[in-house]
């Protein structure tokens, strides 16, 4: 059987065959790998879509020790997803990062946390010192960001996607080494700023979306952000998890697709057991969007812990310092082996994922119904004259 053909601006530029982008996922709370690992970026790319590494937690060395993996798996475009906010842009040294040993934490929210581990029967214990913790092996002077910034500088990634903060500091440097960016937003105000610093993409996130999100619905939030960028291109993102989405978004004018929860439950995603298989039997309405994990605002499948830190009613600490709070009890929770506790971030398509199968099938079937609709099926159902 022929391959599908279904292709935009967005694939001829980067050299791939399909416009579907993975999202750069980033770590499970607790650990350093990323969902978006090697592995899902290789099988990705080699299907044709672009594998974007979740290259957040990684130190510099190891950061350019995946990139070369990426590159043994496959021959094929990929990117890596770092973020650009302002707490990863402190320099080492700086007294406003983060820190468990430098951070005052708020005796309500200190409250807030007992309280909560006495709710959920979980015994509170002091975590560890984290090894990965900002500053460790950041040179003095340099930023978490800066330092992986250089690796990919210097390993020539082909593409760079932001999904917190904005390309400024960096963008010069990427474009004059050949870089592609993209970065991500979920207002038009921000989408607006990230054109202006540089972004060759906006990814315009609705609220859809899985992990860090906004609050706007993708088809509300994506033709705004296209009237307000052009000419910059648009790719969107949240709520993409089949081909009938991803021919909607691409009839809208995006350039392409930015998927992360369709690929949570790939056989190659660097995802828990457990954690894939509550998405699969998850329906719709069992995501929640909560300040818990990170300060900012992330869709999560519901858990008791979730309900709990909700309950208190307390505004989130700030992005940091919110991480600094919640440790002790996250390290409780994997001490305690209530796994069911922990992040466990996907989107509201979790209602229609039903099964966990290779990235290849995923996005062969996605493309494969997409260009079933964009060339034939819209005609057999619609006729429209100009």
């Amino acid at each position: 059987m022929a391959r599908p053909i279904l292709r935009t601006e967005f694939c001829d530029r980067i050299g791939i065959e399909y416009p579907v982008v993975l999202a750069g996922m980033g770590p499970v709370a607790g650990t350093g790998a990323p969902t978006a690992n090697a592995e899902l970026v290789a099988a990705v790319s080699n299907a044709g879509g672009l594998g974007v590494l979740g290259g957040v937690a990684y130190s510099p060395d190891v950061l350019r020790e995946e990139i070369r993996k990426i590159r043994a798996a496959t021959d094929k475009p990929f990117g890596v997803d770092l973020l650009l906010s302002p707490n990863f842009l402190i320099p080492r040294g700086s007294a406003s990062a983060p820190s468990r040993s430098r951070v005052p934490l708020p005796a309500e929210h200190k409250e807030a946390i007992e309280r909560i581990a006495r709710e959920l029967e979980i015994e509170l214990e002091e975590a560890p010192p984290d090894p990965g913790e900002m500053g460790s092996w950041v040179p003095e002077g340099k930023s978490w960001a800066g330092s992986q910034m250089e690796v990919i500088l210097e390993e020539a990634v082909p593409v760079l996607a932001s999904g917190l903060g904005t390309p400024a500091p960096f963008a010069e440097g990427l474009r004059a080494n050949g870089t592609t960016i993209l970065s991500l937003v979920g207002t038009v105000r921000a989408a607006r700023q990230v054109a202006a610093d540089g972004a060759d993409y906006v990814v315009a996130q609705g609220t859809e979306a899985g992990g860090h999100t906004g609050r706007i619905g993708t088809l509300a939030l994506l033709p705004q952000v296209m009237d307000a960028v052009a000419p910059t291109p648009v790719i969107a993102a949240g709520g993409i998890a089949s081909g009938r989405a991803l021919a909607g978004v691409i009839a809208t004018g995006a350039e392409a697709a930015w998927c992360g929860t369709a690929f949570l439950v790939a056989d190659e995603a660097d995802q828990p057991d457990l954690q894939k298989q509550r998405i699969v039997e998850a329906a719709a309405e069992d995501t929640i969007v909560t300040r818990l994990f990170s300060g900012k605002t992330m869709r999560n499948i519901r858990n008791p812990l979730i309900e709990a830190w909700e309950r208190q009613g307390l505004m989130a600490l700030p992005m940091g310092v919110q991480t600094v709070l919640i440790e002790d009890l996250v390290h409780s929770i994997r001490e305690a082996g209530r796994p069911e506790l922990l992040m466990n971030a996907a989107g509201q398509t979790s209602g229609m994922l039903t099964q966990r199968r290779p990235a290849a099938e995923i996005l062969e079937e996605m493309v494969g119904d997409a260009a079933e609709i964009l060339s034939r099926g819209l005609a057999e159902r619609v006729q429209a004259s100009v």
